[in-house]
């Protein structure tokens, strides 16, 4: 019967220790189960956050697509309407103006012999008024819009100059320009220059003129 007794003592206290043990699980496990929940409902606050901002951004940019286009389908309009010539609807003053409505451009080319002399890709004036209208009219009638200002040669071999290629001259001239108007008020993110070598030819190869007319920069400003 003692014995009986003694077992039956031992085994409260077994069934005891147990049930603290459960109860000391359960209650880390509640605070556990808590700080999960909190941290998750964080991170669903956070993702809320950046999915609102990512709408609106897309708002801004459908936006400013639209009134890129409207813009763009104005000048159309001036040129068809007003019998206005390009350079006059866009505001440009100097070297050959086109718009193109499927790409949402307005494109201003300069040829070679106003910027630079044969083979080389320094200004060949400290102040360019062809590039200073081009500034000015970039700041005050297509501030904000993206600008990239781009390189082109014709096919002649590269000769006694410091340039690799074509390329390469291409793409220095480029940067000059693109750095010329930086200088001067055109924000540096909102510029780029691009080298196209003879890659990109206008006219044919074969005659001084078609050379002459290939021999260019071009820049061009994205409405869109």
């Amino acid at each position: 019967m003692l014995k009986e007794k003694q077992m039956r003592t031992a085994n409260k206290k077994t069934i005891a220790l147990l049930i603290c043990f459960v109860l000391i699980a359960l209650s880390t496990g509640c605070t556990d189960w808590k700080k999960k929940y909190q941290a998750l409902n964080v991170e669903r606050q956070n993702l809320k956050g950046l999915l609102e901002r990512e709408r609106a951004e897309r708002g801004q940019l459908a936006d400013q697509v639209s009134q890129g286009q409207q813009t763009i389908e104005e000048l159309q309009r001036q040129i068809a309407e007003r019998e206005k010539s390009p350079a006059e609807a866009t505001g440009f003053k100097y070297g050959d103006v086109s718009i193109d409505t499927a790409a949402g451009t307005i494109t201003v080319t300069l040829p070679e012999a106003i910027l630079f002399n044969s083979g080389s890709s320094a200004l060949k004036k400290t102040t360019n008024v062809e590039l200073d209208n081009i500034r000015s009219v970039l700041k005050d009638k297509y501030a904000g819009k993206e600008v990239d200002v781009v390189g082109h040669t014709d096919t002649d071999p590269i000769k006694k100059s410091k340039w690799a290629d074509n390329w390469e001259l291409s793409a220095q001239r480029a940067l000059t320009v693109a750095r010329y108007l930086a200088g001067r008020g055109i924000p540096d993110e909102k510029i780029r220059a691009v080298g196209c070598g003879e890659s990109r030819p206008v006219a044919s190869n074969a005659s001084a003129s078609g050379k002459a007319k290939n021999r260019r920069v071009e820049i061009v400003v994205h409405m869109r």
